[in-house]
């Protein structure tokens, strides 16, 4: 077994996060995730801290020599080559609301962000996050289909609520002879379940992305590796972002610490 391989089986079996294993070794996660995936090798630091992690010899690790406890179990594709393993994502609905009520706060009046621009933000949003820190912010799930991402029915009954309290309304314009469907909000909801972190990342995106058109954010979309693998009308899987090209990336892959 190769190196790249070792680790990644020696992670799963230790239920370790990328991150997790990065942060031991003090080097960026992107820089760590090509560890695993051969894109770079090791340094004679990141071997002796890799094997001080999971209690193995530097030569043994090396060898690709696993401790019983691993080699015991089969070794499957998903184990292996898929990194780092999918986190289930369960979606908040407070967070769901409290981000979809801070973008309509913020851009939700642009002429441009109507329905289509919408869907694409909260989808950037959710999965650049996951790329930077390997969680989703509301847990949301995004289907494929022909116009880009789009959530799927968790974010419809959020936005029915929100209606039925008052927070947004749903009105339908005409924006260059097309019909726009446009979420607006009507009072501010109070943001007592995002951390700074997360509001200073969904500011960056919207600063990012959000003068964007819907052809610009849907074009984007079809060329992000969580939609290209996808089939039509399945869920993306946020682990597909560590496949993602330089086209749509959030973090450099030897951005070091």
């Amino acid at each position: 077994m190769d190196f790249s391989k070792t680790i990644a089986v020696l992670r799963d079996a230790a239920e370790l996060s990328q991150q997790d294993v990065a942060d031991v070794l003090h080097i960026a996660r992107a820089t760590y995730a090509n560890l695993e995936l051969g894109k770079r090798s090791p340094n004679l630091d990141e071997i002796k801290g890799i094997a001080k992690l999971y209690e193995i010899s530097p030569s043994d690790l090396i060898m690709g020599k696993l401790p019983a406890k691993q080699t015991s179990k089969p070794i499957s594709f998903t184990e292996t080559d898929v990194h780092p393993r999918e986190r289930i994502q369960v979606v908040d609905h407070k967070k769901l609301r409290e981000v979809l009520a801070y973008i309509l706060e913020k851009v939700g009046a642009k002429p441009n962000v109507g329905e289509t621009v919408l869907y694409k933000l909260m989808y950037f949003i959710d999965f650049d996050y996951y790329e930077k820190y390997e969680k989703s912010i509301t847990g949301l799930t995004y289907i494929h289909n022909y116009y880009g991402p789009s959530p799927v029915v968790e974010f419809k009954s959020v936005v029915e609520a929100m209606k039925k309290n008052g927070e947004l309304e749903v009105i339908d314009t005409e924006f260059f002879k097309n019909t726009q469907r446009k979420y607006l909000p009507t009072k501010s909801v109070p943001l007592d379940d995002l951390s700074a972190r997360e509001l200073k990342h969904i500011d960056e995106t919207l600063a990012r992305l959000s003068d964007k058109t819907a052809k610009e954010l849907t074009d984007l979309s079809h060329l992000d590796t969580p939609w290209v693998v996808a089939d039509q009308g399945k869920p993306l899987e946020y682990r597909y972002v560590f496949y993602r090209t330089r086209l749509t990336a959030v973090t450099e892959p030897e951005d070091e610490l």
